[in-house]
């Protein structure tokens, strides 16, 4: 498999990027650039969590009602969510519905929270930003699924009350919130 396709455009990207608009949209203004702020990564925290086992394609068409569900991932908000709202979510076929991955969205809220008098979210991710490297990986197959620094964000997360966020989530949390440039050599987007 290659490691870039060639656009309609003309540009060269990540070859995953090509396969659907909402990939390449996605791969082109979000996925490697810089998210700060506790409201943006709690949101690409909680939807990392949820892609586990599923396509992220799923996900990023879902993304919308996700943040309508999870009160724009108001992490105050999200926190006060009782049995209730999680049967309300259940029974909410815009997302996905899936008991574990709801109740571990309320549990991280009311980690982020309580991370505030720590510093909060945004000091405790970007705390494990890799240097970074020399120059891109040259293939998707190089590009790895764990890190020593993803797997050290997971921990200190777990540390912090959070769940879901094992050491191949965080990498990918990691990945689309910019704290490390996988996109290969010869893609034309420039990483923050």
């Amino acid at each position: 498999m290659t490691s870039l396709v060639v656009g309609d455009d003309g540009l060269a990207r990540c070859a995953w990027a090509g396969s659907t608009p909402d990939y390449t949209a996605y791969h082109d203004a979000e996925w490697g650039q810089q998210v700060r702020g506790e409201r943006a990564l709690f949101e690409r925290i909680t939807l990392e969590a949820f892609q586990s086992g599923l396509s992220w394609l799923t996900i990023l068409r879902k993304r919308e009602a996700f943040r309508t569900a999870f009160a724009g991932f108001d992490a105050d908000v999200v926190a006060r969510f009782d049995d209730d709202d999680v049967a309300r979510l259940m029974a909410d076929a815009a997302i996905v519905r899936n008991h574990a991955k709801i109740r571990a969205a309320v549990t991280n809220a009311r980690a982020v929270v309580d991370l505030r008098a720590d510093g909060g979210l945004d000091a405790l991710v970007w705390a494990y930003q890799p240097a970074r490297r020399p120059r891109r990986l040259p293939a998707l197959s190089d590009v790895p699924a764990v890190t020593p620094e993803s797997t050290a964000l997971s921990k200190a997360l777990k540390r912090k009350g959070f769940v879901f966020v094992g050491p191949t989530t965080a990498y990918a949390a990691m990945q689309a919130c910019g704290l490390v440039d996988d996109h290969v050599e010869g893609c034309h987007v420039t990483a923050a």
